[in-house]
């Protein structure tokens, strides 16, 4: 009988409804041939990754990208070692970039898979501050933001892995930088640790009084990945000719929060205020990956930007990771070691 391996694997058992639940997700496992499948490899997955994009994979609506349909492997990038090999350009021992999802050992096709040189950094910076994460904060606010030396720049949820690289490139380019988080462990870390120049609670009461304090001169660069409250009271703080990179709205992914109003965006104070108000996916710069892969590879190295990941061990604590996730219980980046 030929040797087989188990795999485990996390699928979307059910669309959710606002908040995911636990019953929405299924853990299979699959005895599977232990060896790779013809023309591809087989793979030991050693970290993969969670965002809160997943949650909008969850919907049928259009978007853009395909939905996940129910029963599929639940999506996301992974660092995995090459256990089997029919492709010459990936041997054993080889550690690779793939976008396997929530398993343990994928048998997959080697298209789309990218080599990591442990010995340039933790491989697990290839899912965080050296991986999508990292060229999102790159792409979208050198090319959205277009940040100058002396502006002010709001980045919320400043903590996590997009908001906290976003907020040091700003000051490498010279802003003055605001960072929106939530609780005083994670204000402290980014004005403490990361440099920002101001660092305020999203969950104080006098929010609001703060955030008009922290920027006496408006913002000229707003870095949108929340949506909801933070971005009406932000809105109005935005000067002439303002640029929002718009990445993510984790506050409205499972729909207005109880008692808050739809946010909005009057095109009057778009039209007066000449904003440049754009959403991005980090695919629609794909051509600048050797670009970042330079310039945040010498500032991680050098500590000009510092990052910070939040490991959770075992496959069987995705589901609550992942729903912590969607609430702001992590602190970093968020990754499976399954």
């Amino acid at each position: 009988m030929a040797e087989t391996i188990l795999n485990r694997r996390i699928v979307m058992a059910s669309r959710p409804t606002g908040m995911p639940t636990p019953e929405n997700f299924r853990m299979e496992e699959v005895e599977e041939p232990c060896e790779s499948p013809e023309g591809g490899v087989l793979l030991k997955t050693l970290f993969f990754s969670l965002d809160p994009y997943m949650r909008g994979r969850m919907d049928a609506g259009p978007s853009y990208a395909q939905a996940l349909e129910p029963g599929g492997v639940m999506e996301g990038g992974s660092v995995c070692e090459v256990i089997a090999s029919r492709q010459p350009e990936f041997r054993p021992g080889d550690i690779v970039l793939a976008s396997t999802g929530w398993q343990t050992h994928p048998r997959v096709s080697a298209k789309g898979l990218r080599k990591i040189d442990p010995a340039l950094a933790p491989v697990s910076t290839a899912l965080g501050v050296l991986g999508m994460p990292g060229m999102t904060a790159y792409t979208g606010l050198l090319n959205i933001g277009s940040p100058k030396p002396g502006e002010t720049l709001v980045v919320a949820a400043a903590s996590g892995a997009v908001g906290s690289a976003v907020g040091q490139i700003g000051r490498i380019k010279g802003c003055r930088v605001v960072g929106i988080a939530g609780g005083p462990e994670k204000t402290r870390y980014i004005r403490e640790d990361l440099g920002f120049d101001v660092a305020l609670d999203h969950r104080a009461t006098d929010f609001d009084e703060q955030l008009k304090a922290a920027c006496p001169d408006g913002v000229d660069i707003y870095f949108e990945n929340v949506g909801g409250r933070v971005w009406d009271l932000v809105r109005p703080l935005l000067n002439n000719f303002a640029r929002v990179p718009v990445c993510g709205l984790i506050a409205q992914y499972n729909g207005v929060p109880a008692g808050e109003a739809a946010s909005a965006v009057p095109l009057r104070s778009v039209l007066v205020k000449r904003l440049r108000i754009q959403g991005f996916i980090v695919s629609d710069f794909a051509a600048q990956r050797d670009e970042f892969l330079r310039d945040m590879g010498a500032w991680v190295a050098s500590a000009q930007v510092k990052y910070r990941e939040d490991v959770v061990e075992g496959i069987d604590n995705t589901v609550p990771a992942f729903l912590g996730l969607l609430e702001g219980r992590n602190f970093g980046k968020l990754l499976i070691r399954p």
